[in-house]
């Protein structure tokens, strides 16, 4: 085992399952509406019901996943797909540096299955688990990641049923669960200045340029935050 790594005590199974689960519930019922739409957008995309079930289940993904259908669905070259995904999805490196230290003693079947469950959700239970416990639990950290990816599945399987025969499902405001879900991941990691001075300054970017910069202010919004709380975060120290 690598030096200066701390790996959490045993834990009786059942009990790990249920105490994953249920931090991982909120998010997951949350995001039942988010996983409607996809699954109901596929279709529309023209993807056949089987395929647009394997977008979740292999692709997994969240937003890139919208983001991906849409750009199918208009037409777009591979490329720019591609090149959609990579950015919409780059917070999953700072994530993965996160967790480096804690899970570079596991094993490659450890970390691949870690990697493929690693959502904005599952990245915010299991870094709260660690906080409170002062160590890294990978068990909870796999466990909350695939209830969340069941609810995920479930949910776009709900979009592809309701779909073909409810018209204009991605009509009804589904998308709201998006923001409701990253505001809930969002306000409780608010604790000290810097990480609130950048959510308010990608916010405000965010709002000042898409009139102006509609296909990249999210990129400028997301650079303009980490840019804010990183010298914040610096001074502090």
């Amino acid at each position: 085992m690598m030096s200066g790594t701390r790996i959490a005590a045993p834990e009786r199974t059942g009990a790990l399952w249920w105490r994953a689960t249920l931090d991982i519930l909120p998010l997951s019922i949350s995001v039942i509406p988010w996983g409607i739409l996809c699954g109901a957008l596929a279709l529309q995309a023209g993807l056949s019901p089987v395929q647009a079930q394997l977008m979740s289940l292999l692709v997994y993904a969240g937003a890139a996943q919208l983001s991906a259908t849409t750009l199918f669905g208009a037409g777009t070259p591979l490329l720019p797909i591609m090149g959609s995904t990579m950015v919409i999805t780059s917070q999953h490196l700072l994530y993965g540096f996160t967790f480096r230290r804690d899970v570079l003693p596991l094993s490659l079947r450890w970390r691949a299955s870690l990697a493929f469950f690693l959502t904005d959700e599952m990245f915010a239970v299991a870094l709260k688990e660690r906080e409170r416990s002062g160590v890294f639990n990978p068990a909870y950290a796999l466990i909350a990641g695939f209830v969340f990816y069941l609810f995920w599945n479930l949910a776009t399987l709900l979009g592809i049923a309701a779909g073909q025969y409810i018209e204009g499902l991605d009509k009804m405001g589904l998308d709201f669960a998006i923001a409701a879900t990253f505001i809930a991941m969002t306000i409780p990691a608010m604790k000290n200045l810097p990480m609130v001075a950048a959510t308010v300054v990608s916010g405000g970017t965010a709002l000042l340029t898409k009139p102006l910069l509609a296909e990249i202010h999210i990129i400028i919004s997301a650079l303009a935050g980490m840019v804010v709380g990183y010298v914040l975060h610096r001074m502090r120290r």
